[in-house]
């Protein structure tokens, strides 16, 4: 009975934004077969406890995709409500989210390849085996580089990604992608504190991550270089996941009239939403920071029970 009663009332408010919807109330309850008293003491009557909580998700669901600029699942979604203590099913937010037509972005089934050889071989061995883990933030890393286009032409980007929090920890952009941009890249990390004494930093084969001038600055940062097989992508996964994110979230749907446009929307998004705020699925959909965070929590426990 309910759903006529919800077929009336959206009609009835129709009206006031369609001048065509005009069918009396009285005439539309006689087809439905309900009495027009009864269609007002609904609506009149006070709305159950899970009406009102069905409606309460919604608007927090609608608020936190807002807040991901439309880029949440569900999952994460779910995430978010768990943080701020709302307890409810991830089925419940899904169905939520299909009926309220929230639908986050998909990345595109397209890759360019940057990675060229430079047809020698290089003594250098593959230190992580596709395990991209690890048990303390600093010792794993790994790095690559993207570009993106503006209306100048490509802005390139090398990063370097820690294997334990997922974080960004170090970045570099310029209109090219020669050595020095992987050398500005990795000093950033090492700068900030991200590189662990003995780290591995693992890439592809690129020419300018096995060139001598790069071995000799990891070589500089104590830093153990470690690179996958050429043209296998699932060799360096996590920094191909990295991109793939960038790109489905923020530059795919974006045009970039400048180089320098770009490079302030990806830093910023780099340091304030996918480093602080972007849940990821590899961490329980925590942040970067919250497994840094408590990473050092549990350090800092176990150094005041020694």
């Amino acid at each position: 009975m309910s759903d006529r009663f919800e077929f009336i009332d959206a009609q009835h408010a129709a009206v006031d934004t369609d001048s065509s919807v005009s069918l009396p109330i009285t005439r539309m309850c006689g087809l439905l077969d309900i009495s027009r008293s009864g269609y007002y003491e609904w609506r009149t009557r006070p709305a159950s406890a899970t009406v009102t909580r069905r409606d309460e998700l919604s608007r927090l669901i609608t608020e936190l995709f807002e807040a991901s600029d439309k880029t949440y699942g569900y999952r994460r979604i779910h995430a978010d409500l768990a943080d701020q203590g709302v307890a409810c099913g991830p089925e419940l937010v899904r169905q939520i989210m299909r009926e309220l037509g929230l639908r986050s972005c998909h990345p595109r089934p397209w890759r360019f390849v940057l990675t060229a050889g430079d047809g020698q071989v290089h003594d250098i061995p593959d230190l992580l085996r596709r395990d991209f883990t690890a048990e303390e933030p600093g010792v794993k890393t790994v790095g690559d580089i993207t570009y993106i286009p503006t209306g100048e032409g490509w802005l390139y980007l090398a990063t370097v990604i820690d294997c334990h929090t997922k974080a960004v920890t170090g970045w570099a952009m310029d209109d090219h992608y020669t050595t020095s941009l992987i050398d500005t890249a990795i000093r950033h990390a090492a700068r900030n504190g991200h590189l662990a004494d003995n780290a591995i930093f693992h890439t592809d084969r690129g020419s300018n991550y096995t060139s001598a001038t790069f071995a000799a600055t990891l070589a500089s940062l104590r830093v153990r270089h470690s690179v996958g097989r050429t043209g296998t992508c699932y060799d360096n996964a996590l920094a191909e996941s990295f991109f793939a994110t960038l790109k489905n979230e923020l530059t795919h749907r974006t045009r970039y009239a400048t180089r320098e446009n770009a490079r302030r929307d990806i830093a910023r998004y780099i340091e304030l939403r996918y480093n602080s705020r972007r849940r990821h699925s590899a961490l329980g959909y925590r942040t970067p920071h919250q497994a840094l965070h408590e990473h050092r929590a549990r350090q800092s426990a176990a150094q005041t029970t020694v």
